[in-house]
């Protein structure tokens, strides 16, 4: 049986810069408000007249893995497209992809596990690769939040959260067993489904605000609802229980961390982990701060990110964990 390793990296986010103090301007919140709940102080979305999508952002970051990984698309024998934002109802975005960078007619797949879904992708292109079915799998995770967001007061609690961007990473064939991937570890509690919920269809090409237009103006299912307490207080717990599983499966403590990537929900549950297990601030990679809460893309941001300002090196202990939406959470234990 063979591990898969991450041979390529790569991120994109939009542009176009949103402060607390432009959302303060649209809503009754403020600069302080903001960044005491959640330690955010700007996000990325897509400026009006932009053309990007979900998926065109997930192209624009595979092609920076895919280069880094020293390859080239028709090497890649296998596509996992992680989002909650799709550009169509269906299909998925995995099939854009396939089809935009003109791989040959390669299987895709499309992950609905929304903050955990980059986690659950990359598990997903693992056992693909142990398996020997698949050499280089490309797992992007995407996402286009701005065109859904309630952007007034009544949706501040969620919409001053979310950002766009996009990561992408290349999971690689290793015949080395201690290296790259040594474990995944994946959960899910339904029962907690509709505390983080969208209940209305995707939301396409089209903004949310011109879909209530043409129905009830009040009508508040096409927009994310969150119990912020509630999910907090249960992202704290499961992110410690996944990360402890990981380690204890490859007979590690929290001492054995070189870089912990947790996903960017909250400054503050970042913070929390990183005091439970004892980890330094340079043991833990945050960039909540300045592009909010991507979801599906913050780990594989994140990661890029910690890569490319050295603070991952081979030979590393890499930790990422995530908890979101469903609940499900999950953790991977890389051997860098």
């Amino acid at each position: 049986m063979y591990n898969s390793r991450i041979s390529g990296l790569g991120y994109y986010v939009p542009d176009n810069v949103v402060t607390n103090d432009e959302l303060s301007k649209m809503m009754d919140t403020s600069d302080e408000w903001i960044q005491e709940r959640t330690g955010i102080k700007e996000r990325r979305w897509i400026s009006e007249n932009s053309t990007d999508t979900t998926a065109s952002m997930g192209v624009k970051a595979a092609k920076i893995a895919i280069e880094r990984a020293g390859i080239t698309k028709d090497d890649i024998d296998f596509i996992v497209f992680a989002t909650l934002s799709p550009d169509y109802y269906f299909p998925g975005p995995g099939v854009q992809v396939q089809h935009a960078l003109d791989i040959k007619t390669v299987g895709a797949i499309d992950i609905r596990n929304q903050c955990s879904g980059f986690v659950y992708g990359l598990s997903v292109a693992d056992n693909f690769i142990k398996t020997g079915m698949y050499k280089n799998v490309l797992v992007i995770g995407s996402e286009l939040h701005s065109r859904g967001l309630d952007k007034t007061t009544r949706g501040r609690g969620v919409s001053v959260i979310f950002g766009d961007g996009a990561g992408a990473a290349v999971l690689t064939r290793e015949e080395n067993p201690k290296k790259g991937i040594l474990s995944t570890h994946l959960h899910s509690q339904g029962e907690h489904a509709e505390e983080l919920v969208v209940t209305a269809p995707g939301m396409g090409l089209r903004w949310v605000t011109d879909i209530l237009k043409d129905n009830n103006p009040d009508d508040e299912s096409y927009f994310p609802y969150m119990n912020g307490q509630f999910v907090f207080k249960n992202a704290v717990v499961r992110f410690s229980e996944v990360i402890m599983e990981g380690l204890q499966k490859n007979n590690f403590g929290p001492q054995d961390i070189d870089m912990l990537i947790p996903h960017q929900a909250n400054l503050r549950i970042s913070q929390f982990v990183q005091k439970k297990f004892g980890l330094s601030d340079d043991q833990v990679y945050n960039n909540i701060t300045k592009y909010g809460n991507t979801t599906a893309a913050s780990i594989p941001i994140a990661l890029t990110e910690a890569w490319e300002n050295g603070k991952i090196k081979e030979g590393d202990t890499v930790v990422l964990a995530a908890f979101g939406s469903g609940f499900t959470w999950g953790s991977v234990i890389i051997k860098w």
